[in-house]
């Protein structure tokens, strides 16, 4: 079964597959790949089809088929198609998708209506920067422990301040990866949650009091550190950040109200 090629880079329904936050990238190749990775991701080729053509691609896109094959190599590479010679190129199963990769990643938090993507990637996120944090209640050393608590401090002062609270809790996070030690995790969380934040469902729109109430939770975890508590450190981690995507979830906010009948 061969997928139905969408009918150029005009008109509505390619506008109806275009990402959201979509700039036209420097290179032709970038654009194919940019395009095919969102169109296998939202499901507009199902798992299982061929894609169109190499003729049929290199007239939609107007690019050459070196352009095309270099861009089904880019596919292959993450784990989102298999070509073969005389059957095509073929969607393979989500299974075997590459998540890190940052193209992949941000498609797939787009088109992800069940926000599964999102609860795997708090999962994810929790459990190493938990470790991370008790690794730096164990080694932090006296200059870091100084930055850590002027940091805090720099996060309560911005605390009626969304925007600024949002990127001070995000360089609070990184300074305790960083002084962890761990390069490996924190390159990790970096890439994953800098494609989250893009979400404006994985940001939410927090109250003054959840602010407050994520304010207390970061003091929690530098009094932890402070105070050379892996464990401490770990469980006000965890209660931060699962307890933190609980409250701002798509969804909960209005459960919550009708519980309370409010």
């Amino acid at each position: 079964m061969t997928a139905t090629p969408q009918s150029g880079l005009t008109g509505s329904a390619s506008r109806a597959l275009e990402p959201p936050s979509y700039k036209r990238p420097r290179r032709l190749g970038d654009t194919v790949v940019t395009y095919l990775v969102d169109r296998i991701v939202s499901g507009a080729y199902p798992v299982d089809t061929v894609l169109p053509t190499e003729p049929e691609l290199c007239q939609e896109f107007g690019v050459s088929r070196t352009v095309v094959r270099e861009s089904i190599k880019l596919l292959e590479a993450k784990g989102l198609v298999k070509a073969t010679p005389g059957r095509g190129t073929r969607v393979l199963e989500p299974i075997g998708w590459n998540l890190l990769d940052p193209l992949v990643l941000e498609a797939q938090i787009r088109h992800d209506s069940t926000l599964s993507i999102l609860d795997d990637l708090i999962n994810v996120r929790a459990a190493l920067e938990c470790d991370m944090a008790a690794q730096c209640a164990r080694v932090i050393t006296p200059a870091q422990a100084e930055e850590l608590k002027k940091q805090a401090n720099v996060l309560a002062e911005s605390v009626h301040d969304p925007d600024r609270y949002g990127r001070e809790d995000v360089a609070f996070h990184e300074m305790i990866m960083v002084f962890s030690g761990n390069r490996l995790g924190h390159a990790i969380i970096h890439g994953i949650h800098a494609k989250a934040r893009l979400s404006s469902r994985y940001n939410g729109d927090p109250s003054r009091a959840e602010h407050l109430q994520s304010l207390a939770e970061h003091r929690q975890i530098e009094a932890m550190i402070l105070q050379g508590d892996p464990q401490g450190a770990a469980a006000a981690m965890r209660v931060h950040i699962v307890g933190s995507w609980a409250r701002r979830r798509p969804g909960v906010r209005g459960a919550m109200g009708q519980e309370d009948g409010s």
